[in-house]
């Protein structure tokens, strides 16, 4: 069901602390973590401690979460210092956008020149 934790879901082990992550930021409704296969210098995942699909999924049931995951992520650029040099925040919807965890999040990029359209 969406918004209760799915057990075979890595990112609802991530918030339980079943699968340790070096975490950067938690508030009462997200976690931010270092990314394990970092796409930049600065590659922090932030996502809802409730479980939900995607992105899409998660605005539609709880508005103000994902308020809360786009704040956070804002806060994680500030706490990695990119916000003067700029930085980028994805949420990839679907297996064909690169969705690899069906748990939503938000990816922080920063630390580089990121081109656009990306690669």
């Amino acid at each position: 069901m969406a918004g209760e934790p799915q057990p075979d879901c890595l990112f609802c082990k991530i918030v339980t602390g079943d699968i340790p992550a070096t975490i950067v930021r938690e508030s009462d409704t997200t976690v931010a973590f270092r990314d394990i296969n970092p796409q930049a210098p600065t590659h922090v995942l932030v996502i809802p401690k409730a479980h939900y699909r995607d992105a899409a999924t998660l605005a539609a049931a709880e508005p103000g979460i994902a308020a809360d995951l786009l704040r956070e992520a804002g806060l994680v650029a500030a706490d990695e210092k990119v916000t003067d040099t700029g930085y980028r925040i994805v949420l990839n919807t679907g297996s064909g956008a690169g969705q690899t965890v069906f748990h939503a999040h938000a990816h922080v990029l920063g630390g580089r020149g990121l081109q656009w359209p990306p690669g």
